[in-house]
């Protein structure tokens, strides 16, 4: 995994304009209601990631407890790979700003296969109020956010190489754009993992060995990796 720059600047911020559609993968949920609230699943040391259902949908999880504070929505990120910056206004005015969503999408795909694909917004969304939350000033340090087929696979046989058993989802949520592994320098790794548990907007992986938590939006659950 690439290191962090010591002196990391973000890249301008984009210009807001009105969206022009939905965004792929799920704006439409943010305006449902809510679901019957989800009974967390006992904890793992290794969580196959995987939807418990067949039905995507029919796995995803409730509207997290804590909703984005009001106002403008502001993202930073700091990709660990390509060692890009992104600062982002991505709703505003009470919709999601299209241009800023698409730079999301392309700071986001998959740096090896160099695929794009749409980054949910309801995962932009819950680290918008874990940032708030947790009082960050700092860029979310992306370890990893969407990955083609291709590159789950590859990753899920270098894991049991390495571990002897995969701690890489078949199914994982990173090839929907609905999921991202991060870290924020100036929260400590289980303070940010206990901020995003309390929200319950879905499923948090714990990797105190690699640095970093994952968040979903699948079905409210954690575990625990290395």
């Amino acid at each position: 995994m690439t290191g962090d720059c010591p002196c990391c600047t973000g890249g301008p911020v984009l210009g807001r304009r009105r969206l022009l559609s939905l965004a792929a993968g799920g704006v439409a949920a943010l305006t449902a209601t809510a679901s019957a609230s989800a009974q967390d699943a006992p904890a793992a040391s290794v969580d196959p990631e995987d939807a418990p259902a067949a039905d995507g949908f029919a796995s995803l999880s409730p509207t997290p407890l804590t909703p984005p504070p009001p106002g403008p929505r502001h993202l930073k990120f700091r990709h660990l790979h390509t060692e890009q910056n992104l600062e982002v206004v991505y709703w505003d005015g009470g919709k999601y700003v299209w241009d800023a969503l698409q730079a999301v999408n392309q700071h986001l795909s998959d740096f090896r296969s160099l695929e794009v694909h749409p980054i949910d917004v309801r995962l932009l969304d819950i680290l918008f109020t874990l940032q708030s939350l947790t009082g960050s000033k700092e860029p979310y340090r992306i370890v990893s956010a969407f990955r083609s087929a291709a590159t789950n696979t590859m990753l899920a046989g270098q894991s049991a190489a390495t571990n002897g058993t995969s701690q890489v989802a078949t199914r994982s949520l990173h090839m929907e754009g609905k999921a991202i592994d991060m870290r924020l320098n100036d929260v400590s790794l289980t303070g940010l993992r206990d901020a995003a548990l309390a929200l319950k907007g879905g499923g948090v992986g714990y990797y105190p060995d690699s640095g970093f938590i994952h968040v979903d939006i699948g079905s409210v659950r954690t575990w625990q990796g290395t």
